[in-house]
C-alpha cells in the first residue's frame, strides 16, 4: 500500500517536537558522524531534529536513539523516543517505529502523547497491508490497533482517522474472504465457498463487497441443492441493492433455476 504522508499528518507527527524547538547552537555540529560521540543534550537532540527536517530520516532516528542512550534521564529523552519512533515510520522502518513507541507507552502510558504513540503504532500496521492474495495477520494487527486508538481516544482527531481506516481495513479483509470463496467455487467446493461468503455477510456487512457475497450465496446455495435458500439471498439482494449488477444476476439465476420457489 502506498504511504502518502499528508501535511496534517506531518503536523500531527511532529507534535512531540513543537515543545523542543532549539536554538542555532547546534548548527556547527549536526553535520557529525552517527557514530557515538558523547555530546551534550541539546546538541545531540538538535542534531537528530536537523537531520529529519532534511529528510535523513534513519541517521534522526539513530541520533534521536543516541539522546536517550547518552542522556537517559534527561527530559529530552522522553521526547526523543517518540521522535525515534517516527523517523523510523517515515524511513518506512515499520517495525522499528511499532516497538520504539510501544516503549514509550510502556515507560510513559499517561504522557500527554501518549496518544499520539498509539496512533503511531496503528499507521506503521496500516501502511504494511499487502493485497488480498496474500497472508492477512498485519491487517487484522492494523485493525486491533486502530480499534485501540478509537477506545482509548475517541474524541481526538486520531480517532477520527483511524474510524475512517477501519471502515478501509474491513473492505480489505472482506474482499480477502471474497477471494478464497471465489477460489472454493472454482474447484467445486461449495460449502466451503459457502462459509467464506457468509463471513462476509455477518462480520463485513457494511463493505462494498456484500452485493457480490449475497450473489455467490446464491450460487452455492443452488449448488447445495437448496434453492429456498438461493432465492432468500436474491431477495435481500433486491431490497438493499435494487439497482446493482449482482441483483440482476440473482435474478436471473433463481429464475432460472428456483422459479416458484418461496424463501426459507
Amino acid at each position: 500500500m502506498a504511504k502518502i504522508i499528508s501535511p496534517r499528518l506531518a503536523r500531527a507527527a511532529l507534535l512531540a517536537a513543537a515543545a523542543a524547538s532549539l536554538s542555532a547552537c547546534a548548527g556547527n555540529k549536526a553535520g557529525r558522524d552517527v557514530a557515538y560521540v558523547a555530546r551534550d543534550v541539546e546538541t545531540l537532540y538538535a542534531a537528530a531534529q536537523e537531520r529529519l527536517d532534511k529528510g535523513n530520516t534513519l541517521q534522526a532516528a539513530a541520533l534521536f536513539d543516541e539522546v536517550e542512550r547518552q542522556h537517559p534521564y534527561s527530559p529530552w529523552a522522553r521526547r526523543a523516543q517518540l521522535m525515534s519512533a517516527f523517523s523510523y515510520y517515515v524511513a518506512r522502518d515499520y517495525n522499528k517505529a511499532i516497538q520504539n513507541a510501544q516503549r514509550f507507552l510502556s515507560i510513559h502510558p499517561g504522557n500527554k502523547d501518549a496518544p499520539y504513540a498509539y496512533y503511531l503504532i496503528a499507521l506503521s500496521y496500516y501502511e504494511q497491508i499487502s493485497d488480498v492474495n496474500r497472508d492477512q495477520k498485519i491487517t487484522e494487527q492494523a485493525q486491533t490497533a486502530l480499534r485501540e486508538v478509537n477506545r482509548r481516544f475517541p474524541q481526538s482527531e486520531y480517532a477520527a482517522d483511524a474510524r475512517l481506516k477501519l471502515d478501509l481495513v474491513a473492505d480489505h479483509l472482506a474482499g480477502k474472504e471474497m477471494e478464497i470463496g471465489r477460489h472454493y467455487q472454482r474447484r467445486g467446493l461449495w460449502l466451503a465457498a459457502d462459509l467464506r461468503f457468509r463471513n462476509v455477510i455477518d462480520k463485513f456487512q457494511t463493505t462494498s463487497h456484500t452485493p457480490e457475497a449475497l450473489y455467490r450465496l446464491c450460487e452455492s446455495s443452488l449448488a447445495l441443492g437448496l434453492p429456498a435458500e438461493a432465492v432468500k439471498y436474491a431477495a435481500v439482494l433486491g431490497a438493499n441493492y435494487p439497482g446493482s449488477k449482482w441483483y440482476e444476476r440473482a435474478y436471473q439465476l433463481v429464475q432460472k433455476h428456483a422459479s416458484g420457489v418461496t424463501p426459507s
